[in-house]
């Protein structure tokens, strides 16, 4: 009897714990896996209550591939970064969002996140700056064509000297 009710104990934990954690923000399934594997939760009573909450619509990989996608979106981050957060987290699949971009437009982005940051000045003539900023956007996530299309981009306004105002 007390073994059945320390069995119950555990399985209510994982559940309460669980929807806490899934109440605050989306989770993946090895995510919310771990964290429950780290409050001591016995491996088997952690897939039935995922199982469970799988079945109930509360834990969902695609839903939280796609919301996690687009909040890296909006901090600037290009596709082979999220990518790679994303298995980390244990999805191993590319959310629409992610697909619905075109090369040109992750080009747009990259240019973008280098004009907030650095300005859209000419670099062909300074090689450290340019390796500055693409270490930059290489580290946001962004590929090898991308970044060198960011590079290439130039400001639309001509700059204006000292000497000429």
């Amino acid at each position: 009897m007390a073994k059945q009710k320390n069995q119950d104990d555990q399985e209510y934990k994982a559940r309460a714990t669980a929807l806490r954690l899934l109440a605050r923000r989306e989770h993946s399934r090895l995510e919310l896996s771990l964290k429950l594997r780290q409050r001591k939760v016995p491996g088997a009573i952690i897939e039935t209550v995922l199982d469970d909450y799988e079945n109930e619509g509360w834990l969902d990989d695609n839903r939280f591939a796609d919301v996690y996608a687009r909040q890296r979106l909006d901090l600037g981050y290009g596709p082979l970064r999220i990518l790679g957060e994303l298995q980390q987290r244990g999805v191993h699949r590319c959310p629409e969002c992610l697909d619905e971009i075109t090369e040109e437009g992750w080009c747009q982005r990259a240019i973008g996140l280098r004009d907030k940051r650095f300005g859209l000045a000419d670099l062909s003539e300074d090689w450290d700056e340019k390796m500055r900023q693409a270490r930059f956007l290489y580290r946001r996530g962004f590929s090898a064509s991308q970044v060198e299309c960011a590079l290439e981009a130039r400001s639309p306004w001509p700059s204006v000297d000292a000497d000429q105002a």
